[in-house]
């Protein structure tokens, strides 16, 4: 069994404009292995919201390949590609996106009832998943009644829900105070460690960036690794 979560090949993503093409995206190559912690970095409107969109699914290449464990996105109809990104991929947003009639627990088990899992199951899941970050007292409350912290944990907790093997994160920690973006990183050190599961984070902090295994800055529309200090 291959140890790649994600894989992309050759990633091209232009929009054309009032007559002009914008070339966001040149040729980007990236492997994701299980349990890797990546930090995505780089100015505002270089392109890393667009990449994370690509990688996932949310939007296609113009040229190249995205690969989620080892079958080819563009290969798949919509509903093989809606149904990998459920079981295979997470996502969570700088907001949360937390529907706001729902508690806590019925916005961990959403996934789970997309994916037709039965009631008793996707529940103890979901409460096994806000327990695991620290929201075990609070799976009653609906978003309204959380902090932005725990709002932030659930939308972790739901991105979890289906065990996928990698969680994109755009900016999780942008809307947070310091205490709260320290919750976070704890947080996708133990679950990485813990489940295996890969991260890809997009984000300005630089603090979380640099607890990460690997800094790739998105400059110019090329991915470049960088090195450790």
């Amino acid at each position: 069994m291959s140890n790649i979560i994600l894989e992309c090949q050759d990633l091209h993503k232009s929009y054309s404009e009032v007559g002009q093409t914008l070339a966001v995206l040149r040729g980007i190559n990236l492997k994701v292995h299980r349990s890797e912690r990546i930090a995505v970095i780089g100015a505002s409107g270089s392109g890393k919201s667009t990449l994370l969109n690509v990688l996932g699914g949310l939007d296609q290449p113009s040229e190249g390949t995205v690969l989620i464990n080892g079958q080819r996105f563009s290969e798949l109809g919509d509903n093989q590609r809606g149904r990998i990104r459920n079981q295979s991929l997470g996502f969570v947003y700088q907001f949360h996106h937390l529907l706001p009639e729902f508690t806590a627990l019925e916005n961990v088990s959403m996934p789970l009832r997309i994916g037709g899992v039965g009631a008793r199951e996707r529940d103890q899941k979901a409460q096994d998943l806000l327990t695991r970050v620290g929201l075990a007292e609070r799976m009653a409350h609906k978003p309204s009644q959380l902090s932005g912290g725990e709002r932030q944990r659930a939308a972790i907790a739901r991105a979890l829900a289906t065990q996928p093997g990698c969680v994109l994160l755009d900016e999780p920690t942008g809307n947070l105070d310091k205490k709260n973006a320290a919750n976070i990183h704890s947080l996708i050190d133990e679950l990485s460690e813990e489940l295996g599961t890969a991260f890809i984070v997009v984000t300005h902090d630089e603090h979380l960036a640099q607890r990460l295994d690997r800094q790739l800055l998105l400059e110019d529309g090329i991915l470049v690794e960088q090195c450790a200090a």
